[in-house]
């Protein structure tokens, strides 16, 4: 009783305050036959497919997170230096809605590019094991924006945390140590609010957070054409991916300086962009004057209810938006994000004062309706020195061949000196 009463309070106070690793692990799996949680290996199947994708047990990881579908995948290397998706996990928990973590208590789980080092790797935590996200990066930081201790942990509760279950965890974990071990120096994970293809980005065209999606989605397309982790540096206070740099380094909050893509990479992201187009315009004709509804965290825990009976009041899965969001037209939606912003007004209105409501303008408020979207690639620099990233880019079916005398391909930041 005096455990369950723990996790209670704890489970509240995670709500005030965020998760700060306090949760004792209470799902209800069957771990017994765990000597070392921190040494256990990868069960035998993902080790035969490891062995068959042309992988190496050791061989770097990456690891991409999409809201919406509540799913978690590890990619891992090949021998020819792609990666390839060598295993996925439905996430048990995530708190908030879709849109990336602004402040301390705001319960929202981070998106963005984040590096994990070894030092993100935590074996002691109550949530069975855990990997701190690195919230916030560096453009998080120079936003302003806040937090502690967003992890992906195990125990299936969360507030602004990917929770997973212990038994999901464990493997996660094995994945990352193994990467570390062979050399890798930094873990690439990229947290998305959906699958950045033509028919969500059309679905979601509405909400205010497209700008920043928009971003995000360059570093996306960068990994879909690549299918390896792309150089993420910040400027301007924005992402900028597989940028050289001729005659300067990136300042998060300063001007960007004069930056060029790799030849092959400009090509291949402009025929991508080709294809992302044609979809694009096929999905706005398809949900003409529809737009997708983000349901809250409680409309996702009202559809997976039914999967908390029979366990511990700290195990509180959260369910997909897919299965809790709609379509909806386009006025009722605006109605609605309207009437949700003067919500807000009014409950964080000085008490005593008059909300400023009619400064919003009727279905207008939080709205912004985008044309369709391109696939920003820069321009390379004629006067850019060709490097070893643009041989990295090279198409798959050539051989790699790059020498750099005193630094490594970006893309094998993993390799051991």
């Amino acid at each position: 009783m005096r455990i369950r009463h723990f996790a209670y309070v704890s489970l509240m106070a995670l709500v005030l305050a965020g998760c700060n690793d306090a949760l004792e692990s209470t799902t209800q799996v069957d771990l017994s036959k765990v000597k070392n949680k921190v040494e256990e290996p990868l069960p035998p199947r993902i080790l035969s497919e490891i062995a068959a994708k042309g992988m190496d047990r050791n061989s770097p990881i990456m690891i991409r997170i999409f809201k919406e579908e509540g799913a978690l995948e590890i990619w891992k290397a090949k021998t020819d230096n792609r990666f390839d998706k060598i295993a996925d996990y439905k996430i048990c928990a995530w708190s908030g809605r879709l849109g990336p973590k602004v402040k301390q208590g705001d319960r929202q789980a981070p998106e963005g590019f984040y590096n994990l080092t070894r030092a993100n790797l935590n074996p002691n935590s109550k949530y069975y094991l855990a990997i701190n996200t690195g919230f916030p990066n560096k453009y998080d930081a120079v936003n302003g924006r806040s937090g502690t201790d967003l992890m992906i942990h195990g125990a299936c509760s969360s507030s602004g945390c990917y929770s997973m279950t212990d038994e999901q965890v464990l493997q996660i974990y094995a994945f990352a140590r193994d990467a570390f071990k062979g050399g890798q120096s930094t873990v690439q994970l990229q947290a998305f609010p959906f699958r950045m293809t033509a028919e969500n980005m059309v679905k979601h065209r509405m909400s205010p957070n497209i700008e920043f999606w928009n971003m995000l989605k360059v570093g996306y397309d960068n990994f879909e054409v690549t299918k390896r982790p792309p150089e993420v540096n910040v400027c301007e206070k924005k992402y900028v991916f597989n940028q050289q740099s001729a005659n300067g380094d990136f300042n998060p909050a300063g001007k960007c300086p004069e930056m060029s893509t790799p030849p092959a990479l400009t090509a291949a992201l402009a025929s991508y962009g080709k294809t992302y187009d044609m979809a694009y315009a096929k999905a706005m004709k398809q949900f003409d004057g529809m737009a997708w509804y983000d349901p809250s965290e409680a409309e996702r825990k009202a559809v997976v209810a039914k999967q908390r009976k029979g366990h511990d009041i700290a195990y509180a899965p959260t369910g997909t938006s897919l299965e809790a969001g709609r379509m909806v037209k386009v006025a009722d939606l605006e109605d609605m994000m309207a009437s949700k912003t003067a919500t807000t007004i009014a409950a964080n209105a000085a008490p005593g004062s008059t909300p400023a409501t009619a400064a919003i303008p009727a279905k207008t408020a939080e709205v912004a309706i985008v044309d369709p979207a391109t696939v920003p690639v820069p321009t390379p620099s004629p006067l850019a020195p060709q490097s070893a990233m643009a041989t990295a880019f090279a198409p798959v079916e050539q051989p790699e061949s790059i020498e750099v005398a005193s630094k490594k391909p970006f893309w094998k930041f993993w390799a051991k000196d």
